[in-house]
């Protein structure tokens, strides 16, 4: 039977590989990043965010290699902040040295509370 259980090949559902998602699949991720930059630059996060801070602008890939775990999670906690702030509820900006685990429980907890 075509297309019946015991096809060659056949995964379970929600085991795809690559293959099976598409060739483009391995670059989803940079076009996620490049949609997210897009956003954040509509909301003014170079001026609000990154220059209160003193930090560079994203690049269009950013989260999507990882070059330097610990300055990609300061980065997405400060913009986690900032936006959860921008959305009118009071959040303290997280210091660079904070545990990691608390920082994101904390924004965790405040995105539930949305």
């Amino acid at each position: 039977e075509a297309g019946g259980p015991g096809r060659r090949g056949e995964r379970e559902r929600g085991e795809e590989g690559p293959a099976e998602r598409g060739p483009g699949a391995a670059f989803h991720m940079f076009v996620l990043m490049e949609e997210l930059l897009d956003k954040l630059k509509l909301l003014s996060y170079e001026e609000e965010a990154l220059r209160r801070h003193n930090m560079r602008p994203l690049s269009r890939h950013y989260f999507a290699l990882p070059t330097n775990p610990g300055e990609q999670f300061f980065m997405f906690c400060t913009l986690a902040a900032w936006l959860i702030t921008k959305a009118g509820r009071p959040f303290e900006q997280p210091q660079e040295y904070d545990d990691p685990n608390a920082v994101i429980s904390n924004v965790l907890s405040e995105l539930r509370s949305f």
